[in-house]
């Protein structure tokens, strides 16, 4: 039995654990090997390539961004499965983040002769002990989870960057993973102490200036969870045994969090502890809301961690059962901002030639005086007069019109982007 892995994959679907059963008292029974089978959307093996993974998994998230849909993927088993490999990968072998940004931006490349232009902003946090830290502008001091009644669940003081290439992102990416909390441990040599929160917002509208013009808001949520631990396993001491407790902690409260909302037995009254760990709050709307997530179940075939093998597959068992209901996030918007104040500037510009248009008609008047009467050149510059003011309190009307539309559309846009943040 020790020559054969504890779990194996079968067909792509399957994940068969061996688990032995020891009964003293029972010869014929010893070492007995017990073979439980768990069923997945995609199983795979130990030499499938991080390619391969995405294509199956991730890659069809992000035209859903693109559209206005949020996404989440999030990696989720013991330490030295193998997770950071998953979600961050190297540099001959890019993982889940850097293979979904490269192609999310080269889908928007390709259709940049469209009628759509796009925003791209995003965060890097991480949560260690319990604690918010901002991986792309770190401090010693840490942030605060509040929870807004239209924006849900934010971070308050995170700085957000706004990217317009694939190579910025992953630039401030690398800066931000050699922010993180890494240590050494006797069951891991890169062990990650905390759990990472990349989050991207892509915000997509028309180029045309008609009235009304549909935007769309979607954001997408890449988190790479710390591994659980045993400190009997790990040996680990002083501040490292502090981190694996609360890791512990934070995987336990979404692990209920799971178990709470995969039971349908108890209907609509099932209570969710949410509010357990800072990492369950932060991931909210990921595992109950408007969101489509997507849960990679990392585990080892060793014998030596069964257990967590176990564990691991329960919980990504009963994650299937989570019901999601996914809306597009899409807004009217009157009119693009930039198009209004080109107007205004026009409509200036056009003063200013009334203006001059008005003085030459003086001068031109003054010439001629000598050969009108009088009162007939005062009537027609009277005339003239008028009509230019009148032409001139038409534009001015048009003009503050234009102000006031220009600043409720401000005001609705920072509204939108409360509500996404």
């Amino acid at each position: 039995v020790d020559d054969v892995a504890a779990a194996r994959v079968m067909d792509r679907k399957f994940v068969l654990v061996q688990s032995r059963v020891n009964n003293s008292q029972d010869p014929l029974r010893k070492n007995r090997v017990r073979e439980k089978r768990y069923t997945f959307d995609y199983a795979f093996e130990p030499e499938c390539t991080q390619e391969e993974i995405y294509t199956l998994t991730t890659k069809a998230l992000v035209d859903g961004v693109l559209e206005g849909y949020n996404a989440t993927v999030f990696a989720y088993g013991a330490t030295g499965a193998g997770k950071t490999y998953t979600m961050i990968g190297t540099s001959e072998q890019p993982g889940i983040m850097v293979l979904t940004l490269n192609d999310m931006f080269h889908r928007m490349q390709s259709v940049q002769n469209s009628d759509f232009e796009y925003k791209v902003t995003f965060n890097y946090l991480e949560v260690y002990n319990e604690n918010i830290r901002d991986l792309l502008s770190p401090s010693s001091t840490y942030l605060d989870l509040r929870e807004d009644p239209v924006k849900g669940m934010c971070v308050a003081g995170i700085s957000e960057w706004e990217v317009r290439s694939a190579i910025e992102i992953m630039d401030l990416l690398r800066k931000g993973n050699r922010q993180r909390s890494q240590e050494a441990t006797e069951a891991n040599e890169q062990s990650s102490r905390s759990h990472a929160v990349l989050q991207v917002t892509v915000e997509r509208k028309e180029k045309t200036v008609d009235t009304t013009t549909p935007v769309c808001i979607g954001k997408l949520s890449l988190i790479d969870l710390a591994g659980s631990e045993r400190a009997a396993k790990t040996n680990n001491k002083g501040l490292r045994m502090i981190e694996g407790a609360n890791i512990n902690r934070s995987l336990l409260a979404l692990g209920n969090c799971i178990n709470a909302l995969g039971d349908h037995r108890g209907g609509k009254g099932v209570y969710v502890p949410f509010r357990d760990s800072k990492l369950t709050r932060l991931l909210k709307d990921s595992l109950g809301g408007n969101c489509r997530t997507t849960m990679i179940a990392a585990v080892s075939p060793c014998w030596t961690s069964l257990e967590e093998t176990l564990n691991t597959l329960k919980y990504a068992s009963r994650a299937k059962n989570i019901q999601l209901k996914v809306v597009a996030n899409v807004s009217s918007l009157s009119a693009h901002i930039a198009e209004y104040t080109q107007i205004i500037a026009d409509l200036r510009m056009e003063i200013s030639a009334l203006k001059r248009a008005l003085a030459e008609a003086a001068r031109e008047a003054q010439d001629t005086l000598g050969g009108e009467s009088e009162s007939e050149t005062l009537t027609k510059l009277r005339n003239d007069i008028v009509m230019n003011f009148e032409d001139r309190m038409q534009i001015r009307r048009s003009l503050l019109d234009l102000e006031e539309l220009k600043a409720r559309n401000v005001a609705q846009v920072r509204k939108l982007e409360r509500i996404v943040t």
